[in-house]
């Protein structure tokens, strides 16, 4: 019988949990764990995410003597919310978490010696490539993870959902949501943990703290957010800045996302000079450091490995 992963649904000791505001006044959730004798580290997590789900990752990295810090984004986990509806993920404008992030990294990137690394996820990884990109961030490495560089549209060509998405807009409205997210029964909450994660514990970690916690909880994005996340994901593709980016950049993706495009992932990462792409396959959901251990500890090896080379100790 294959060992069940430990739990995570409750704060590891050694950890602070804090709040950051940002120039407008707006306050962020922060979460920090680790004495720094590795390095910093910055967590960037996906759309609808929250720290905790990430508690696992966190303890591991502060292990080995890197200082943590993660956040929530504005607008989502314990950081507030920025429509009418607490429920739905809403933004007007993706360059608002971009000045966020711009603030809050000079205040993390002048704190303490050793490497700066950025470990982002998802949203958390287009919002952390843009940021190099348009020099907001100035880590010495970064990692990657299923990053947003496209949309999964399924059956539906790009071209054609971007329509659909500006329709909706002016029909529905850009607060509203883009759909109906339906967990009431095991067959929806079946489907979900598959589109994210093989590992059922890791999910059922998630679950438990979007039900104990109702105020973190977030569901689908507005119509708003996907005409954002159409509009900023084509613009960086078009970027010519990718070809000029020389910080060493791991890319962890999967062919198997039903979240994110791995085909603009593959074509995003090739533009980069200094990029790893690797590429799991069937065995790997959207989170990747959320995955079964066969999956998950490979990704940590490798995320280990790029650290050392890229990033070594002082």
């Amino acid at each position: 019988m294959q060992q069940q992963p430990p739990t995570f649904r409750s704060w590891p000791k050694g950890g602070t949990l804090d709040q950051w505001s940002a120039p407008d006044g707006w306050p962020h959730r922060i979460y920090r764990m680790g004495d720094g004798s590795r390095g910093h580290m910055l967590m960037l997590a996906g759309r609808a995410d929250m720290i905790e789900k990430y508690l696992e990752v966190i303890a591991y990295y502060a292990a080995q003597g890197w200082a943590v810090t993660a956040f929530d984004w504005r607008g989502q986990g314990g950081s507030g919310r920025l429509g009418s509806d607490d429920l739905i993920g809403h933004v007007a404008d993706f360059s608002i978490w971009i000045e966020d992030l711009r603030a809050f990294a000079e205040h993390w990137q002048s704190g303490g010696s050793g490497p700066h690394v950025v470990l982002a996820h998802s949203m958390g990884g287009f919002l952390a490539l843009r940021a190099l990109v348009e020099n907001v961030l100035r880590p010495d490495a970064a990692v990657l993870t299923a990053p947003m560089l496209g949309l999964n549209s399924g059956a539906i060509p790009n071209w054609l959902a971007r329509i659909v998405v500006a329709v909706m807009v002016r029909l529905a409205g850009p607060g509203a949501a883009a759909w109906t997210q339906n967990e009431a029964s095991e067959a929806a909450l079946h489907a979900r943990q598959r589109r994210l994660t093989h590992c059922v514990s890791r999910y059922e970690d998630e679950l438990y703290w979007r039900r104990s916690t109702p105020a973190i909880d977030l569901g689908p994005p507005s119509w708003g957010w996907l005409r954002q996340a159409y509009r900023s994901t084509a613009a960086l593709a078009r970027s010519g800045a990718l070809a000029e980016l020389r910080i060493p950049t791991l890319i962890l993706a999967t062919s198997a996302d039903q979240l994110v495009s791995s085909q603009a992932i593959r074509e995003v990462a090739a533009r980069l000079p200094n990029a790893t792409l690797h590429m799991y396959g069937a065995e790997a959901a959207h989170e990747i450091l959320r995955e079964s251990d066969p999956v998950r500890l490979d990704a940590l090896a490798r995320i280990d490995a790029f650290w050392n080379a890229h990033a070594p100790a002082a």
